[in-house]
């Protein structure tokens, strides 16, 4: 087997032998926190997310599948990814600092009850961290996603999921599996629905 072919090899097995130990570990907890993103999805609260790098991009994605569409056509579900605006974003860094470009999106947005899904692989990132501590303020429940050097963080969150390695984009690989599964959830949710009666005008 040459070199390049057995790295493919081990990041394939590693990210499987991750995905089977997270199954065996975290079920429940990711049960729970799919009910978070149904629950949010049929009451029409806002699902936020946020993350630097890799889980900026993610936070896009997610938001986008809840928006769109995941696999089945239906209402559109309110999302919004705190990592799109570059306006924002840069306007927030240069006047009060990078730590506060995702905590003064939720200042402005976020209402009682919203969903805030926080992914930070380390658990030390001070934008995440003053995301969650703004979210708190609001009174939004939030989901944490991060991975083994994150538990003091998974510890600030209402519900958060520790994936058990700190090889960045494995733990984003598990991250982005329960985020698919978390959409789904929340796009069955809104399908099964009752029609809500039409108001008179």
């Amino acid at each position: 087997m040459t070199p390049r072919a057995s790295t493919v090899r081990r990041g394939l097995a590693e990210g499987a032998r991750l995905l089977a130990l997270t199954l065996e570990t975290e079920e429940e907890r990711i049960e729970e926190m799919a009910d978070l993103f149904a629950e949010a999805a049929v009451r029409d609260r806002t699902i936020f997310f946020c993350g630097n790098g890799g889980s900026a991009a993610e936070a896009q994605h997610l938001a986008t599948e809840l928006v769109a569409r995941f696999l089945k056509d239906r209402a559109a579900i309110p999302a919004v990814a705190l990592t799109t605006d570059t306006s924002l974003l840069t306007a927030v860094g240069n006047d009060t600092g990078f730590d506060q470009v995702f905590a003064r999106q939720i200042e402005a947005l976020g209402r009682a009850k919203d969903l805030l899904v926080a992914m930070t692989t380390s658990g030390r990132s001070p934008n995440i961290l003053a995301a969650v501590t703004a979210a708190r303020r609001r009174g939004m429940t939030v989901i944490g996603m991060t991975g083994a050097s994150g538990r003091a963080f998974a510890r600030r969150c209402d519900l958060a999921l520790v994936v058990p390695s700190q090889e960045t984009p494995r733990v984003q690989e598990v991250h982005l599996v329960v985020g698919h599964l978390c959409c789904e959830r929340a796009e069955q949710a809104v399908r099964t629905r009752p029609r809500r009666p039409r108001q008179r005008r």
